[in-house]
């Protein structure tokens, strides 16, 4: 992911180079000997021309990294990523100008110097409205880069299949400076704290219901903390049975401790609201280098989930099954740690609802055996993670539909598409991989998730062959 601050200090850097270095260099006394005249240019011609050629290259290359690498969070970055191509464009054109005002003196004898002027203005034009309409277009993004929205005030019930909403422009120093005492307690609002956790705002919708900023006032720690409603279950019975299995599965997944899953600190009830505090982290997911033209390269795919896999591995030695291996819960942090989230809060999240509901998860990504309501085990989260390397290899799921029962269909019966016929210059041995990771039926798999983190390190070291 770009660094926003030190690529905007590069990206001016360049632009200065580009403007107003060659016209500089090429005024010292050293330049009027320099060696190489082509085209029949002075030294002076061919200085500029070959330093602002260069900052003009390195431009374009600084732009389309920020443009493919900036993850489009709707707020700063998205603003940013948007105007990057017409801003350098902007810039390319008045390099361009003086470069060939300065060096390409005979094409005005060819065009004509007031038709030149003409083409010139109307290209900046286009470019000035390309510009403005990228900016109006996208100012709520710079507006809530800006702005701090004020936590909702009504409560919305939980979607079970949402995807994590991350806001990845945040920082501790945002945290620190833009939370505090304007925080609301209306009745329908947050509450004010969590067990011995300080609610700051909320940051989003996951799976169980909504996500909070938390902070630890004993170690000043900041946290996620997921919540789940639990007044909206009214029979007794069934309300004692969810809390018991809510606590057990908090305390088998908080007992997980590997570099690579994010870690459950605490799980409680309070106000019959169920919560779990977890690690806060910040990163980009998987997701937003699912689709094209934002592809990862297949080296840097095969070790990330090579990675993931072998953290899903040692769950699975805990007794501690995912079910809801997807791209947007797995994030690769500011520092390139590869990160689960969620682990074991699919299961926690089928609490609250009824014995015949069964179909959990994110439908995409689930195994056929999940949809059929079968008992799982570490093989539907292999089959999950295939799902999620199909998608990041090619930029599209293996299995589509028009609604959730047609999808559901397809993931349990229908064969997914031939790799080679999408990327036919991906290695055999990467659809072998695959094929065998899609299997229907689990006893098709790879036996563990160790087994598949060892095939992909495998092929991986097979490329650099």
């Amino acid at each position: 992911m770009v660094n926003a601050s030190s690529w905007a200090l590069q990206y001016i850097l360049v632009v200065l180079v580009a403007l107003f270095a060659g016209s500089a260099l090429s005024k010292l006394p050293a330049a009027q000997s320099f060696p190489l005249t082509p085209f029949g240019l002075t030294s002076f011609q061919t200085i500029r021309l070959v330093i602002e050629g260069t900052g003009l290259l390195a431009l374009c290359l600084l732009s389309l990294r920020a443009f493919r690498q900036m993850p489009d969070t709707g707020r700063g970055f998205s603003f940013l990523r948007r105007l990057v191509l017409p801003v350098t464009t902007l810039f390319a054109l008045i390099v361009l100008d003086k470069t060939v005002r300065t060096a390409g003196l005979s094409l005005f004898d060819h065009v004509g110097f007031v038709r030149y002027s003409l083409v010139y203005a109307a290209a900046l034009t286009l470019v000035g409205l390309w510009i403005t309409a990228v900016w109006f277009l996208h100012l709520d993004a710079l507006h809530r880069f800006f702005v701090t929205p004020l936590p909702s005030t009504r409560r919305k019930d939980p979607e079970p299949f949402s995807e994590e909403i991350i806001d990845n422009d945040l920082t501790q120093e945002d945290i620190e400076s833009k939370t505090g005492p304007h925080l609301l307690t209306t009745p329908h609002g947050p509450p004010s704290t969590l067990g011995r956790y300080k609610v700051l705002k909320e940051l989003g919708r996951g799976s169980m219901g909504v996500v909070y900023l938390g902070k630890d006032p004993t170690i000043q720690r900041f946290v996620a903390i997921k919540t789940m409603r639990l007044d909206e279950i009214t029979d007794d019975g069934t309300l004692q049975n969810v809390k018991a299995r809510f606590f057990r599965e908090a305390e088998s997944t908080g007992r997980l401790s590997h570099p690579n899953i994010v870690t459950i600190f605490d799980a409680g009830e309070e106000d019959n609201l169920g919560y779990i505090a977890m690690e806060m982290i910040q990163g980009t997911t998987l997701k937003q280098w699912s689709r094209k033209p934002s592809l990862l390269p297949l080296e840097k795919v095969v070790s990330i989930l090579a990675t993931v896999a072998d953290a899903m591995d040692y769950a699975h030695q805990q007794g501690v099954v995912h079910r809801d291996i997807k791209p947007a819960n797995i994030m690769l942090t500011t520092e390139e740690v590869v990160k689960i989230m969620d682990f074991g809060i699919a299961k926690m999240a089928t609490s609250s609802r009824t014995q015949t509901d069964i179909v959990l998860g994110t439908p995409m990504y689930m195994s056929p055996e999940q949809i059929a309501g079968k008992k799982v085990d570490g093989r539907s989260d292999i089959f999950s993670l295939a799902v999620v390397m199909f998608e990041l290899l090619t930029g599209r799921p293996p299995f589509t539909a028009d609604n959730v029962s047609a999808l559901l269909f397809a993931v349990a019966h229908t064969p997914h598409p031939s790799l080679k016929s999408i990327r036919p210059d991906l290695p055999p041995l990467v659809k072998k991989i695959l094929d065998r990771a899609l299997q229907k039926d689990p006893a098709l798999r790879h036996r563990r998730a160790g087994e598949f983190a060892a095939e992909l390190r495998s092929c991986r070291q097979g490329m650099a062959a």
